[in-house]
């Protein structure tokens, strides 16, 4: 029996190869699908199954690529129906993977299909449970991705999932692994352990949400407390998983065109792309092309793009760091924006060759920061960090402007103003900063290194609350100020 977690951090998502006498079964691929045949081929084994254990919401699933490359069959639970061929299981059948027995557990709340698998070994004993989005490690998937307006409310979906993990997961033994879809970053519950896997008796102990004494009534107020309204992608992503989508391969090869900085021009002019700059925080502040807007590779690249860029099938050109243009367009394709149209040959320096303009972003460090404040600030200071950890201690007279909402928050903020911007450590105030200038913002000043420097630095601030201190009451008012 090999059984391997695959792990995404930049998703923070868990796939899973298991395989037993050169049969594997792969459980919530991502959308490309090269990595996952390299992988059969190396240990000489056939796909018999892929197991979806829900419509994902936060990436789009690689399972039906995969499924016409290698003749595996697609597995969802009960109440899982699609535009495309699958073997919907049954609660409670079992299907066999070489000597291996997987348990088909029905485990509806995250979503109406989530669906838990249950593995057991050569012997027949429990071994370990792919718990999806059901169960995490430290919390439990948040039962709001999958309303139906007048049919189902988030409150339905909460006791479905009380129900679920007390009459299929909790009578478990303590000694099954738990495998999780997810682990911390994940928007798809509150508050996910930075452990990829545990033992369920460990999670019976600590995770809130499998108290012994917690009533039906008191699950249900705690798992829909503080809920944010999820990234406007999550629907769209869970709609191609359920429909299918386009080739990846014909993606990859579409995406990964070289241009010119004249064709790049034109194709911002002719297709309306949007000019998505993919380098570092300092290269973007220091020199960019006017309008383009950064989200940097290196950071939470691919949930942020999903949360800002409304539509889904928007053209896209890319200014990304030399040799990483590839894995840009993968990125972007694992949450569905599929219709980037190439790449700037040669980056900015093609660019100024070729005698275009370019645009920069002034940025300060906190030290400087202090000075002006000290003298009398010449402007607002806009913190774009989230609303929890704006409360938890934020600069003195600093405005809390979370990035997630800026889309519909813009008409907050006045055009002539001159706004000071920091977060956490200055990826999120640069992606405000370069909206707000697309946006024909031009007096923004960028805190280097955002709230981490300006603790550290003599900028007046408030007193620190521990987070798990507030009350629930006291951060959904913040989040409802902000949303």
């Amino acid at each position: 029996m090999k059984v391997e977690q695959i792990y995404t951090g930049c998703l923070a998502e868990a796939a899973y190869y298991i395989e037993s006498e050169g049969e594997a079964v792969i459980i919530d691929p991502l959308r490309e699908t090269q990595p996952y045949l390299d992988k059969l081929e190396k240990e000489g084994a056939k796909l018999k199954y892929i197991f979806e254990t829900h419509f994902h919401a936060d990436f789009v699933s690689g399972h039906i690529d995969l499924a016409k490359k290698t003749g595996a069959t697609i597995l969802y639970g009960p109440n899982a129906s699609t535009n495309y061929d699958i073997h919907q299981a049954k609660d409670g059948e079992e299907v066999k993977v070489g000597k291996l027995t997987f348990k088909i557990l029905h485990t509806p709340g995250h979503t109406m299909e989530s669906t838990s698998f249950l593995l057991r070994d050569e012997e027949g004993k429990d071994y370990a449970l792919f718990s999806g989005d059901t169960l995490f490690l430290g919390d439990v998937g948040r039962p709001d991705l999958a309303i139906k307006q007048g049919e189902i409310t988030r409150e339905d979906l909460a006791g479905f999932l009380f129900d679920s993990l007390r009459e299929k997961v909790m009578p478990l033994a303590d000694d099954v692994i738990v495998y999780p879809g997810h682990g911390a970053g994940s928007a798809c519950g509150k508050n996910l352990s930075t452990d990829t896997w545990g033992y369920l008796g460990d999670q019976k102990k600590s995770n809130y949400a499998l108290r012994e004494d917690m009533s039906k009534k008191e699950f249900i107020q705690e798992v829909t407390a503080g809920l944010t309204p999820p990234p406007q992608y999550f629907a769209k992503n869970a709609m191609m998983n359920k429909s299918g989508y386009d080739s990846f391969d014909e993606v990859l090869e579409k995406g990964s065109v070289a241009l010119s900085p004249e064709r790049f021009e034109e194709l911002v002019e002719t297709q309306e792309a949007l000019m998505l700059d993919t380098r570092s925080e300092e290269e973007f502040a220091k020199e960019h092309i006017p309008n383009s807007i950064f989200i940097g590779i290196d950071g939470s690249f691919a949930p942020w793009v999903g949360a800002l860029i409304a539509d889904i099938k928007q053209a896209i050109v890319l200014i990304t760091p030399e040799g990483q243009e590839e894995e840009v367009v993968t990125r972007l394709a694992r949450v569905g924006y599929d219709n980037t149209l190439g790449y700037l040959k040669g980056g900015i320096e093609a660019w100024k060759e070729a005698g275009k303009e370019t645009d920069n972003i002034t940025s300060i460090t906190a030290d400087e920061l202090a000075k002006r404040m000290e003298a009398g600030i010449d402007g607002e200071i806009i913190d774009v960090r989230k609303p929890t950890e704006y409360l938890s201690q934020h600069i003195e007279g600093a405005t809390n402007f979370p990035l997630d909402y800026i889309n519909t928050n813009m008409n907050r903020l006045d055009r002539s103003a001159k706004y000071y911007i920091h977060c956490l450590g200055g990826y999120r105030s640069l992606i405000t900063a370069s909206i707000l200038q697309a946006r024909g913002f031009r007096n923004l000043v960028d805190i280097q290194k955002g709230w981490r420097a300006i603790e550290e630095s003599k900028v007046p601030k408030t007193d620190h609350i521990c987070p798990t201190t507030m009350s629930q009451e006291v951060i959904d008012a913040a989040v409802a100020a902000v949303v």
